[in-house]
Protein backbone atom coordinates (compact mmCIF):
# COMPACT_ATOMS: atom_id res chain seq x y z
CA UNK A 1 0.00 0.00 0.00
CA UNK A 2 1.62 3.75 -0.74
CA UNK A 3 2.09 5.40 2.37
CA UNK A 4 0.08 8.40 3.51
CA UNK A 5 3.55 10.32 2.50
CA UNK A 6 3.81 8.95 -0.83
CA UNK A 7 -0.02 9.55 -1.43
CA UNK A 8 0.63 13.17 -0.23
CA UNK A 9 3.68 14.08 -2.41
CA UNK A 10 2.12 12.41 -5.57
CA UNK A 11 -0.65 15.14 -5.16
CA UNK A 12 2.12 17.72 -5.82
CA UNK A 13 3.27 16.52 -8.91
CA UNK A 14 0.40 18.44 -11.05
CA UNK A 15 -3.02 20.14 -11.14
CA UNK A 16 -4.21 21.83 -8.33
CA UNK A 17 -5.70 20.38 -4.88
CA UNK A 18 -7.31 21.98 -2.12
CA UNK A 19 -6.20 21.01 1.29
CA UNK A 20 -8.71 22.97 4.02
CA UNK A 21 -7.31 23.54 7.36
CA UNK A 22 -9.39 21.69 10.38
CA UNK A 23 -8.77 22.68 13.76
CA UNK A 24 -10.04 19.70 15.91
CA UNK A 25 -10.87 15.52 15.02
CA UNK A 26 -14.19 16.52 14.09
CA UNK A 27 -13.87 18.73 11.83
CA UNK A 28 -10.91 16.86 10.16
CA UNK A 29 -13.41 13.96 9.98
CA UNK A 30 -16.15 17.07 8.03
CA UNK A 31 -13.77 17.39 5.69
CA UNK A 32 -12.18 14.55 4.62
CA UNK A 33 -16.22 13.46 4.43
CA UNK A 34 -16.65 16.49 1.74
CA UNK A 35 -13.89 14.89 -0.48
CA UNK A 36 -11.00 16.85 -0.03
CA UNK A 37 -7.74 14.70 -0.96
CA UNK A 38 -5.48 16.21 2.00
CA UNK A 39 -5.60 18.25 5.15
CA UNK A 40 -3.43 20.34 7.21
CA UNK A 41 -3.46 21.64 10.69
CA UNK A 42 -3.78 25.28 11.49
CA UNK A 43 -2.01 27.02 14.35
CA UNK A 44 -4.36 29.78 15.35
CA UNK A 45 -7.44 27.71 14.96
CA UNK A 46 -6.06 25.30 16.84
CA UNK A 47 -4.82 27.53 19.69
CA UNK A 48 -8.53 28.77 19.30
CA UNK A 49 -9.75 25.21 20.37
CA UNK A 50 -7.90 25.67 23.35
CA UNK A 51 -8.91 29.27 23.70
CA UNK A 52 -5.62 30.83 23.17
CA UNK A 53 -4.13 33.21 20.72
CA UNK A 54 -1.94 32.12 18.06
CA UNK A 55 1.59 31.25 18.75
CA UNK A 56 0.66 30.10 22.14
CA UNK A 57 0.19 26.62 21.12
CA UNK A 58 3.87 24.22 22.70
CA UNK A 59 5.15 21.59 21.02
CA UNK A 60 3.76 18.85 22.87
CA UNK A 61 0.53 20.21 22.32
CA UNK A 62 0.82 20.69 19.05
CA UNK A 63 2.43 16.93 18.69
CA UNK A 64 -0.63 15.86 20.73
CA UNK A 65 -3.27 17.58 17.88
CA UNK A 66 -1.36 15.52 15.22
CA UNK A 67 -1.51 12.60 16.52
CA UNK A 68 -5.51 12.88 17.33
CA UNK A 69 -6.21 13.98 13.65
CA UNK A 70 -4.26 11.53 12.05
CA UNK A 71 -5.68 8.66 13.92
CA UNK A 72 -9.40 10.18 12.85
CA UNK A 73 -8.77 10.26 9.41
CA UNK A 74 -7.31 8.47 6.17
CA UNK A 75 -6.12 11.34 4.00
CA UNK A 76 -2.98 12.92 4.63
CA UNK A 77 -2.44 15.64 6.88
CA UNK A 78 0.40 18.15 6.70
CA UNK A 79 1.78 20.61 9.84
CA UNK A 80 1.59 23.79 10.82
CA UNK A 81 5.20 23.59 12.81
CA UNK A 82 5.60 27.33 12.91
CA UNK A 83 9.19 28.43 14.00
CA UNK A 84 9.50 24.22 14.45
CA UNK A 85 9.99 25.79 18.39
CA UNK A 86 13.73 25.84 18.00
CA UNK A 87 16.17 28.41 17.18
CA UNK A 88 18.67 25.60 16.67
CA UNK A 89 19.32 22.52 13.84
CA UNK A 90 19.17 19.97 16.63
CA UNK A 91 15.66 21.34 18.17
CA UNK A 92 14.02 21.79 14.33
CA UNK A 93 15.07 17.73 13.76
CA UNK A 94 13.89 16.81 17.36
CA UNK A 95 10.19 18.37 16.21
CA UNK A 96 10.19 16.89 12.82
CA UNK A 97 10.82 13.86 14.16
CA UNK A 98 8.01 13.82 17.14
CA UNK A 99 5.38 15.08 14.20
CA UNK A 100 6.63 12.51 11.89
CA UNK A 101 5.64 9.47 14.45
CA UNK A 102 2.36 11.38 15.35
CA UNK A 103 1.48 10.61 11.90
CA UNK A 104 2.34 13.44 9.87
CA UNK A 105 2.48 13.49 5.64
CA UNK A 106 4.27 16.62 5.65
CA UNK A 107 5.11 19.79 7.71
CA UNK A 108 5.84 24.11 7.24
CA UNK A 109 8.48 26.07 8.40
CA UNK A 110 8.05 29.58 8.49
CA UNK A 111 11.16 32.69 8.80
CA UNK A 112 9.05 34.56 11.24
CA UNK A 113 10.66 34.34 14.94
CA UNK A 114 7.90 35.22 17.80
CA UNK A 115 10.31 35.32 20.39
CA UNK A 116 12.31 38.26 18.10
CA UNK A 117 8.96 39.34 16.72
CA UNK A 118 10.28 39.68 13.47
CA UNK A 119 11.33 37.77 10.24
CA UNK A 120 14.64 36.51 9.95
CA UNK A 121 17.34 37.43 7.60
CA UNK A 122 17.08 35.04 4.39
CA UNK A 123 20.57 33.48 4.80
CA UNK A 124 19.31 32.60 8.96
CA UNK A 125 15.70 31.15 7.11
CA UNK A 126 17.95 29.08 4.51
CA UNK A 127 19.66 27.14 7.19
CA UNK A 128 16.57 26.49 9.29
CA UNK A 129 15.01 24.92 5.77
CA UNK A 130 18.09 23.07 5.10
CA UNK A 131 17.73 21.66 8.37
CA UNK A 132 14.32 20.71 8.24
CA UNK A 133 14.88 18.98 5.43
CA UNK A 134 17.12 16.75 6.21
CA UNK A 135 14.83 15.52 8.96
CA UNK A 136 12.07 15.58 6.56
CA UNK A 137 14.01 13.80 3.93
CA UNK A 138 14.49 10.71 6.63
CA UNK A 139 10.68 10.51 6.90
CA UNK A 140 9.59 11.05 3.20
CA UNK A 141 7.37 14.33 4.87
CA UNK A 142 7.02 16.70 2.11
CA UNK A 143 8.40 20.00 3.35
CA UNK A 144 6.95 23.42 2.49
CA UNK A 145 8.93 26.68 3.46
CA UNK A 146 6.89 29.33 4.00
CA UNK A 147 8.00 33.39 3.69
CA UNK A 148 6.09 35.50 5.79
CA UNK A 149 7.21 38.81 4.81
CA UNK A 150 3.59 39.60 3.66
CA UNK A 151 1.64 38.99 6.95
CA UNK A 152 3.94 41.37 8.88
CA UNK A 153 4.12 44.65 6.42
CA UNK A 154 6.98 43.77 4.08
CA UNK A 155 5.31 43.67 0.73
CA UNK A 156 8.51 43.40 -0.98
CA UNK A 157 7.89 40.74 -3.55
CA UNK A 158 11.37 40.51 -4.88
CA UNK A 159 12.55 39.68 -1.18
CA UNK A 160 10.27 36.64 -1.38
CA UNK A 161 10.71 35.68 -4.29
CA UNK A 162 14.77 35.76 -3.19
CA UNK A 163 13.45 33.67 -0.03
CA UNK A 164 12.06 31.31 -2.00
CA UNK A 165 14.47 30.49 -4.23
CA UNK A 166 16.80 29.85 -1.42
CA UNK A 167 14.89 27.97 0.78
CA UNK A 168 13.70 25.77 -2.66
CA UNK A 169 17.40 25.33 -2.96
CA UNK A 170 18.12 24.67 0.64
CA UNK A 171 15.76 21.53 0.22
CA UNK A 172 11.93 22.44 0.41
CA UNK A 173 9.68 20.90 -1.69
CA UNK A 174 6.76 23.21 -1.86
CA UNK A 175 7.13 27.17 -0.94
CA UNK A 176 4.63 29.56 0.06
CA UNK A 177 4.34 33.25 0.95
CA UNK A 178 1.14 33.36 2.46
CA UNK A 179 -0.61 36.94 2.16
CA UNK A 180 -0.16 37.49 -1.33
CA UNK A 181 -3.72 38.82 -3.43
CA UNK A 182 -2.73 39.62 -6.89
CA UNK A 183 -2.75 37.52 -9.69
CA UNK A 184 -0.03 38.75 -10.92
CA UNK A 185 2.05 38.77 -7.96
CA UNK A 186 1.14 34.97 -7.55
CA UNK A 187 2.24 34.48 -11.10
CA UNK A 188 5.52 35.81 -11.06
CA UNK A 189 5.81 33.71 -7.60
CA UNK A 190 4.98 30.66 -9.87
CA UNK A 191 7.04 31.39 -12.52
CA UNK A 192 10.06 32.05 -10.68
CA UNK A 193 10.71 29.13 -8.35
CA UNK A 194 9.87 26.82 -10.65
CA UNK A 195 8.33 24.79 -7.88
CA UNK A 196 5.25 23.76 -6.20
CA UNK A 197 3.60 27.01 -4.65
CA UNK A 198 0.78 26.73 -2.14
CA UNK A 199 -1.41 30.22 -2.03
CA UNK A 200 -3.67 31.21 1.01
CA UNK A 201 -7.37 31.54 0.38
CA UNK A 202 -7.78 35.41 1.70
CA UNK A 203 -10.28 37.80 1.09
CA UNK A 204 -9.32 39.24 -2.04
CA UNK A 205 -7.38 36.65 -3.55
CA UNK A 206 -8.48 34.80 -6.84
CA UNK A 207 -10.65 31.66 -6.88
CA UNK A 208 -9.46 28.48 -7.12
CA UNK A 209 -9.64 27.85 -10.89
CA UNK A 210 -8.07 31.30 -11.14
CA UNK A 211 -5.53 30.11 -8.76
CA UNK A 212 -5.28 26.88 -11.15
CA UNK A 213 -5.16 29.13 -14.58
CA UNK A 214 -1.83 30.82 -12.97
CA UNK A 215 -0.14 27.47 -12.17
CA UNK A 216 -0.60 27.22 -8.23
CA UNK A 217 -0.56 23.52 -6.94
CA UNK A 218 -1.79 24.01 -3.76
CA UNK A 219 -4.94 26.23 -2.09
CA UNK A 220 -4.89 26.10 1.77
CA UNK A 221 -6.82 28.07 4.42
CA UNK A 222 -5.34 28.81 7.00
CA UNK A 223 -7.59 29.41 10.10
CA UNK A 224 -10.08 30.35 7.99
CA UNK A 225 -12.88 28.15 8.19
CA UNK A 226 -12.21 27.77 12.04
CA UNK A 227 -12.98 31.72 12.36
CA UNK A 228 -15.84 31.46 10.07
CA UNK A 229 -17.08 27.93 12.92
CA UNK A 230 -16.41 30.73 15.36
CA UNK A 231 -18.48 33.29 13.87
CA UNK A 232 -21.50 31.08 13.28
CA UNK A 233 -21.34 30.32 16.86
CA UNK A 234 -21.15 33.78 18.07
CA UNK A 235 -24.09 34.74 15.73
CA UNK A 236 -26.06 32.29 16.69
CA UNK A 237 -25.40 32.74 20.58
CA UNK A 238 -26.39 36.22 20.32
CA UNK A 239 -29.56 34.83 18.87
CA UNK A 240 -30.80 32.69 21.59
CA UNK A 241 -29.62 35.36 23.96
CA UNK A 242 -31.24 38.79 22.63
CA UNK A 243 -34.42 37.44 20.53
CA UNK A 244 -34.65 33.93 22.57
CA UNK A 245 -34.85 32.15 19.40
CA UNK A 246 -32.73 29.52 17.50
CA UNK A 247 -33.47 30.00 13.64
CA UNK A 248 -29.43 29.42 13.79
CA UNK A 249 -30.47 25.73 14.03
CA UNK A 250 -31.74 25.65 10.22
CA UNK A 251 -27.71 26.03 9.08
CA UNK A 252 -26.78 23.01 11.25
CA UNK A 253 -25.91 19.83 10.35
CA UNK A 254 -28.46 17.22 9.23
CA UNK A 255 -28.45 14.20 12.14
CA UNK A 256 -27.96 12.09 8.31
CA UNK A 257 -24.69 14.23 7.53
CA UNK A 258 -23.36 14.15 10.84
CA UNK A 259 -23.70 9.55 11.03
CA UNK A 260 -22.47 10.20 7.34
CA UNK A 261 -19.35 12.19 8.79
CA UNK A 262 -18.65 10.40 11.92
CA UNK A 263 -19.73 7.03 12.25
Amino acid sequence: MTSVQDRFRALHDAGTFVMPNPWDAGSARLLEHLGFPALATTSSGFAASLGRLDQQVTRDELVAHVRALTAAVAVPVSVDAEWCFSDTAAGITETVDLLAVAGAAGISIEDYDPAAGQVVPGEVGAERVAAAAQACRRHGLVLTARAENHLYGHDDLDDTIRRLLAYREAGADVVYAPGLRSPADIGRLVRSVAAPVNVLAVAGAPSVAELAELGVRRVSTGGALAWAAYGALRDAARELLTAGTTTFREQALTGDEAAAAFS
